[in-house]
């Protein structure tokens, strides 16, 4: 078994990851490094896009390239890079085969399967999404913009928002999020959509949207479908991009009125 791991500039790698994903449709190992991520593909030497393919989709952000041979226990492996995170006391995101938490404690369990190797919560920053929605009060609507696995729009519903939608480019991601909310016994909705084909952006009273600041500096510059967000909160940001975030939103009548730090990631709420 092949492991063939690219590491691309951090700013950039929301768009290689989409690049990526129209290689590999089965999805991607996400390792976060700080000022890099490194995105691992496994497989035979024979069943792994050729090298060419994979440099033209990283594009300028790629730093380098590189194969290691693993061991036939690989996959017990991978299942150990998924560890179960606790948010605030009241959220327990976990893998399936990982334990639920006890009920009698009180805390809401949301198990987020990583098939296509979205991740299940314990990036830095769904960690800060989570808890800034842990901040909020759960009425109404709330829009998960780039819903990935689904990690945010399913927790959303167990905390209390109601009706909750996800969008996102990949068709790998919603199906994900739509599987994932069923395994969870919450409702959904689900839809793909392409930020970059231009157009206001689907959102609602309460809208997250956890992706890199190029995605986020373009909602900014397409605006809403309707009426602004009254909360947006946003993430996917390493810490020198919050401020010129920040500021991209203020036309649409929004203001700062959190900051969360984690390593080197920041999530933003903003509010009307």
């Amino acid at each position: 078994m092949i492991r063939l791991a690219l590491r691309v500039a951090t700013a950039d790698a929301e768009l290689v990851l989409a690049e990526l994903l129209e290689l590999v449709p089965a999805g991607v190992e996400e390792v976060d490094l700080g000022d890099r991520v490194e995105y691992a593909l496994y497989g035979a030497q024979s069943e792994l896009p050729p090298l060419p393919a994979l440099r033209a989709a990283a594009g300028d952000a790629l730093v380098d390239i590189a194969t290691s041979e693993i061991a036939d226990d690989w996959a017990s492996r991978w299942r150990s890079f998924h560890e179960p995170v606790t948010i605030g006391g009241r959220l327990h995101v976990r893998a399936p085969w990982h334990d639920r938490p006890d009920r009698a404690a009180g805390v809401l369990d949301v198990a987020i399967d990583p098939a296509q190797a979205f991740g299940t919560g314990a990036h830095a920053t769904t960690r800060l999404c989570l808890q800034a929605l842990l901040e909020l009060d759960p009425q109404g609507p709330l829009v998960d913009v780039g819903c990935g696995s689904g990690v945010l729009a399913i927790a959303a519903c167990k905390l209390g928002w109601e009706p909750v939608v996800g969008y996102d480019h990949e068709v790998e991601s919603v199906a994900a999020t739509r599987d994932n909310a069923a395994a969870n016994g919450v409702a959904v909705t689900t839809a793909e959509l392409d930020l970059l084909a231009g157009g206001p952006v689907p959102c609602a009273p309460t809208t997250v949207a956890n992706l890199m600041r190029p995605l986020l500096l373009h909602i900014a510059a397409a605006g809403f479908a309707g009426e602004s967000p009254r909360t947006l909160v946003l993430s996917g940001l390493l810490a020198h991009e919050a401020d010129e975030v920040a500021a991209a939103f203020a036309p649409h009548g929004l203001r700062e009125r959190d900051r969360r730090h984690g390593n080197e990631w920041i999530a933003l709420t903003l509010v009307a």
